[in-house]
């Protein structure tokens, strides 16, 4: 079935994307559905031979591998290539996708068979990562609602697939809200204030719609975010900044793409699931077998943050309100929503004598990219190689060799061991932003490969590939500053440590050395996954690290050791108020899912917010909307980050208290660097996160990094 005929269905290493063109969709994705069903039925019809874990478990795993390779490309493109034929596309198959997948463990036949294997001997003798497959497949199959009665699995089926719907409703309305405002401005008088290099962005987006000329520049105000918040961070005019802010707020609330109902309908359908499956909320029932346990224990940890940061946070906002007096006698605050982060640039100069756009020049993107690889190589021990790269419009023919990206920007890596040589995985990256692409940075993988015959961290030897590995394959996507005519994408420093902190996702993926491909990297509980992209980021603050990316663009000269002092000293600037930011996010998460889960049409969204985030929050003259609507982590997907948005502080534990092990050992550490390979990033879900953590630190996690890192002590 796998042939041309099929592009999205083509088992190629190297994805031939200009064949993946939208009418090609609904005929593939509807084979394969057929291909996997088919699958799943001869399960479930009496087996000839004794059940074992290669005709059962194994089985099961691969029966609908070709339907998530191919509806993983799909959904790929639609965050990447987004248009009206594709999008038709894809929202044509969803259901029938959601709906599938659905089935599975409510299949009365195959939960008969997985629970007779469960009682087999072949089942007793299973030992390491093959037990644990066994009996997480057992839980998942009972959490997922195997166990119901045929009234309340079929209800649940419905749920889950109104769910995937809205879900993907809500993502496109903040794509279509986002690329639905602009300001164009035709000459520069209202940009004082604005670095050069944010002046050169705004030109390009304008260029981008054939706007000015290099004689007569026009500048074009767009919702990325590297291109909008330098307004409001720098920009003398305060009309300007407001009318900017104005239009950031629309995102997921502007007429037919408000987001309000949609909201309040995800919270019913996902509190309607969990009551299905006996938990009392939705918190609790994503939160079961992660670390958290549930949502309670998630809101305690929030809370608790909170309560030590609380002190920091308000003294911040008085400093930052005592310096605008200062400058402004005649101000008497609140602040408004649109001069915040401007006078937080400008206490930032004053107090540090320290400006963010002082370090860009030595951020260009090709000097931190390849910096981060050989940096990443010394401590981990691997080699990574550029190949060729060429982009084809869908539906045509590359006119070159070389390995097909899905746009000309895009390029193609492949990652070797450094020892044995072998080909580990390859990955695409993909940093800047455009209209048919969504907002934010993202890893994500396209193939989960398997580890060599016999592989130490496999826990058993497996011959499921011949003894040869095969390697992985993923990406990592952004929205970062873009080149201008003069100059190569220079890169705040926030944004440098977004690349590392997407790559160190990366890594979990391509390192993966299980042999269960769905126990492979990323696919761990969810207040875990961040660990080994967040200790990534500590590598952006130590000299000794810095030193591999951060050159200027046109000298190669490091950061000089004055900046860097600077750049150091700053570093905790308005740390409490950034921490608050965040904890605010996992507690208005954490709330909608656990108490206020079953609101009416019409209901203040906004004001319901601004009481649960009490005291979260800066007191401002001008209230915002809350940006539920446009917060695609929480709302975009079925599940993803709901109830789970608390995992990005919990996850900073972690980070800060595992990368002391390397501080310690000089930061760039070989040593530590491939025993936090070997018993991190290669060993993916293969045993309890909690247990892979202790394995590394030879204990559990401590809080106390984290607030010293944060200097909230």
């Amino acid at each position: 079935m796998s042939d041309s005929t099929h592009p999205f269905l083509r088992d190629d290493f190297h994805i031939r994307w200009s064949s993946l063109v939208p009418e090609a969709i609904v005929a593939d994705i509807s084979a394969a559905l057929v291909t996997a069903q088919a699958n799943i039925d001869a399960l479930c019809e009496e087996p000839s031979e004794a059940l074992t874990f290669e005709n059962t478990l194994l089985a099961l795993e691969s029966a609908t591998e070709e339907l998530s390779s191919a509806w993983g490309k799909v959904g790929h493109l639609d965050s990447v290539r987004n248009n009206d034929a594709l999008r038709e596309a894809y929202n044509e198959m969803l259901p029938k996708v959601t709906q599938f997948y659905s089935r599975i463990s409510l299949n009365d036949a195959l939960w008969s068979r997985l629970k007779a294997y469960s009682e087999t001997d072949d089942a007793a003798s299973l030992e390491g990562v093959k037990k644990r497959f066994l009996d997480e497949t057992i839980k998942d199959f009972v959490r997922s609602g195997a166990d119901l009665p045929p009234a309340e699995k079929e209800r649940l089926e419905k749920v889950q697939s109104e769910l995937a719907e809205v879900t993907q409703k809500f993502s496109e309305n903040v794509l279509d809200s986002t690329n639905a405002w602009e300001l164009i401005l035709e000459d520069d008088s209202r940009l004082a204030g604005l670095p050069e290099t944010a002046k050169a962005v705004l030109q390009a987006e304008a260029a981008s719609k054939d706007l000015g000329t290099e004689e007569n520049p026009v500048y074009r105000i767009t919702l990325k975010a590297p291109v909008y918040f330098p307004v409001l961070e720098y920009a003398e005019d305060d009309a300007l900044r407001r009318e900017v802010w104005e239009g950031s707020i629309t995102v997921g609330k502007a007429g037919k793409w408000d987001n309000t109902t949609l909201i309040q309908r995800i919270l019913k359908l996902r509190h309607e699931k969990a009551g299905i499956l006996g938990k009392v909320n939705f918190a609790d029932q994503v939160l079961e077998e992660r670390m958290a346990g549930d949502g309670a224990t998630a809101l305690s940890f929030v809370e608790d943050l909170a309560a030590k940061t609380m002190g920091f946070y308000d003294r911040e906002i008085k400093e930052l309100e005592a310096f605008r007096q200062e400058q402004e006698p005649d101000w008497e605050g609140p602040f408004e929503p649109w001069a915040v982060a401007f006078w937080c640039e400008k206490l930032r100069k004053a107090r540090y004598d320290f400006d963010e756009e002082e370090v860009r020049p030595y951020f260009a993107i090709g000097n931190v990219i390849e910096g981060m690889f050989r940096l990443t190589e010394q401590v981990f021990g691997f080699k990574i190689t550029e190949r060729d790269a060429v982009f084809a419009a869908p539906g045509s023919k590359p006119e070159k060799d070389g390995v097909e990206v899905w746009h000309p920007e895009v390029k193609f890596y492949d990652l070797h061991d450094e020892e044995s040589g072998e080909h580990l995985g390859s990955f695409y990256a993909d940093w800047h932003p455009r209209d048919e692409k969504r907002g934010g940075a993202w890893m994500n993988y396209l193939k989960t490969g398997s580890p060599s015959t016999g592989s130490p961290s496999t826990g058993s030897p497996s011959d499921e590939n011949g003894g040869e590995r095969k390697p992985h394959l993923g990406l990592i996507c952004g929205n970062l500053t873009p080149s201008s005519k003069n100059k190569p994408a220079l890169l705040t420093h926030n944004e440098v440590e977004t690349v590392f902190h997407e790559f160190g996702h990366l890594l979990h993926h391509l390192l993966g050395d299980v042999e269960i491909k769905s126990f492979n990297g990323v696919n761990v509980v969810w207040d875990f996954v961040e660990l080994p992209s967040q200790i990534m980021e500590n590598f952006c603050w130590s000299r000794v690290s810095l030193d591999f990316f951060a050159k200027h663009w046109e000298t190669g000269e490091p950061i000089p050791e004055a900046l860097f002092s600077k750049m150091l000293d700053a570093r905790n600037f308005q740390s409490a108020m950034t921490m608050m930011r965040q904890v605010a996010f996992g507690k208005m998460d954490l709330e909608l899912h656990i108490n206020h889960h079953s609101q009416e049409e019409g209901t203040d969204l906004d004001g319901l917010i601004r009481e649960v985030l009490d005291g979260y929050t800066m007191p401002l003259a001008t209230q915002p909307p809350t940006m539920a609507r446009r917060f695609t982590h929480l709302f975009a997907s079925a599940t993803g980050y709901a109830a789970g948005y608390y995992s990005y502080k919990w996850a900073e534990v972690l980070d800060a208290d595992a990368f002391t092990r390397f501080a310690e050992d000089g930061v760039i550490s070989p040593t530590v660097g491939r025993e936090f390979r070997n018993k991190i990033l290669s060993r993916g879900n293969s045993k309890e996160a909690g247990e892979l953590f202790r394995d590394f630190m030879g204990r559990d996690p401590e809080l106390d990094a984290l607030m010293i890192r944060s200097g909230l002590v």
